[in-house]
């Protein structure tokens, strides 16, 4: 797919002074530095968490690769991507990848599920990491690992890749329109969740046993948790009231305290959604997908189906609930924190900017850009408000060559902890590595948005960069990604 011709490339921009020209044209706020430090990098910078040492200022997403096997098990590929992450030169990995409480909450057949029977190889997924991180860094006294675990609520598909079985929170009028869903049949019972919960539980214990520093409890992208902080027309226990969206967090945290008092917690947290969009069907053609536009939400105001969304107005951000939430964490002494936005499934834009969409996307409604900053800007705002909090930012790849830059600024001037990176560790991890020793960065490595990672699990294959990490570049997968997309 071509990109639209409205939209600068980064990599068109060939000095500092060209890439503040553009963001001038483009009206918006974001801030770099015009050289990248060696010496006295603000990204080299530890961070103390509670009496842990975090060695530097970068740290690594979940990166799930749908390449697990149909038990919940580990493979090679895996294998692979993990090592990459200690070679990233990361000292907070966070969740590795999302790990499933229970084996009919996987968004996809090769999920990782975080069971007893899948320990083993869990553990030697980390053990991997570090050993790798040791060998090409040194020290791994100052490493930090988590486990992510999540539920994927509306976007279980723990079966059939082919095949959605949600299990959701409550009735959503344009999400269940466009997934399908047609009756109160997968509404989760309180009864229910109770259950999930319990399983949250259990799979904290078991990454204890496997060595994990802490656990994300998972609150973003549209996945259970974050649905159940939107779901203010649900009846019950678990809804209405903010007390009550967030009493799923609080019972999972009070439950992990009890049954591993030495386990830490985070969270990763989407800090604000917007209504779901969709292709311009005026503007969509066979060869071409239009650019984004909001679903029809005129009927649907107030806006009560999403956390921290305008109700009047739901492509804007309301943040008084996140604070909330977050208040929450500080009183639940929860201090990591990850925030990102949105969700890849039905509003990719705001989540992570990118040039080229994924084949179930919309070409871009606005600069990536701009969607960088509002994420930075939003992080800088929250920051500003919860300094005790260790947050990391996310919405940084897209920036490219001038991701170095851009981070050391915002982590020099406090306004973010900790550098998130996703889609680039899976083609460059070594990428903030390079900047803070060599002062360069390798461009031929460096990610340019293709969305081929995305691509290729939304038509059942592996997650990879297959356009530019020769390991994959060289597989079956790799055919058959490029006559999907011919056929797109």
């Amino acid at each position: 797919m071509s990109a639209p011709k409205s939209n600068t490339r980064v990599a068109a921009l060939k000095t500092p002074a060209d890439f503040r020209a553009h963001l001038d044209r483009l009206g918006i706020d974001l801030q770099l530095d015009d050289e990248i430090q060696t010496k006295g990098s603000p990204l080299l910078e530890p961070l103390q968490w509670g009496e842990r040492n975090i060695g530097n200022r970068w740290a690594v997403h979940p990166m799930e690769g749908w390449d697990g096997t149909t038990t919940g098990g580990i493979t090679d590929p895996m294998l692979r991507r993990w090592q990459r992450f200690g070679d990233s030169g990361a000292k907070l990995i966070w969740g590795g990848e999302a790990m499933a409480v229970r084996e009919d909450g996987r968004a996809n057949p090769n999920q990782l599920i975080l069971t007893k029977q899948n320990e083993a190889g869990i553990a030697s997924l980390r053990e991997a990491l570090v050993a790798r991180h040791a060998e090409v860094y040194g020290t791994t006294d100052d490493l930090v690992i988590g486990f992510q675990l999540t539920h994927s609520g509306r976007f279980c598909r723990p079966y059939d890749k082919k095949k959605l079985e949600p299990r959701i929170a409550y009735r959503h009028p344009i999400l269940d329109r466009k997934f399908g869903i047609d009756s109160d049949d997968c509404i989760l019972s309180d009864d229910d969740i109770m259950q999930i919960i319990d399983c949250y539980i259990e799979s904290a214990k078991i990454a204890a046993s496997a060595g994990a520093d802490f656990v994300d409890i998972k609150h973003c992208h549209g996945y259970l948790l974050h649905e159940f902080l939107g779901a203010y027309t649900r009846p019950g226990p678990y809804g209405g009231s903010f007390e009550n969206r967030t009493r799923a967090l609080r019972e999972i945290a009070d439950g992990i305290r009890a049954a591993v008092p030495s386990m830490k917690l985070g969270v990763r947290l989407s800090a604000f959604d917007w209504v779901p969009f969709r292709p311009d069907p005026e503007l969509t053609t066979d060869a071409k997908l239009g650019p984004g536009v909001p679903e029809d939400f005129s009927k649907c105001l107030p806006y009560k189906y999403a956390f921290s969304t305008n109700p009047d107005n739901p492509v804007e951000a309301e943040f008084s609930e996140t604070i909330a939430f977050l208040e929450l964490l500080e009183y639940l002494d929860i201090q990591l924190v990850n925030l990102s936005a949105g969700s890849p499934y039905y509003n990719p834009h705001i989540q992570r900017p990118a040039l080229f969409p994924p084949s179930d996307g919309y070409q871009p409604c606005e600069d990536p850009l701009v969607g960088c900053a509002r994420q930075i800007n939003a992080v800088k705002t929250i920051k500003a408000k919860f300094p005790n909090l260790i947050i990391v930012g996310s919405a940084y790849t897209y920036l490219q060559e001038y991701l170095p830059q851009v981070a050391q600024h915002y982590v020099r001037e406090g306004a973010v902890d900790s550098i998130g990176l996703g889609r680039m560790v899976l083609v460059y991890p070594e990428i903030l590595a390079d900047a803070t020793t060599k002062g360069t960065l390798e461009k031929k490595r460096i990610c340019r948005t293709f969305s081929d990672c995305t691509t290729a699990p939304r038509n059942g294959l592996p997650s990879g960069c297959y356009p530019l990490d020769d390991y994959y570049k060289s597989t079956a997968e790799a055919a058959q990604l490029k006559a999907i997309k011919k056929a797109d």
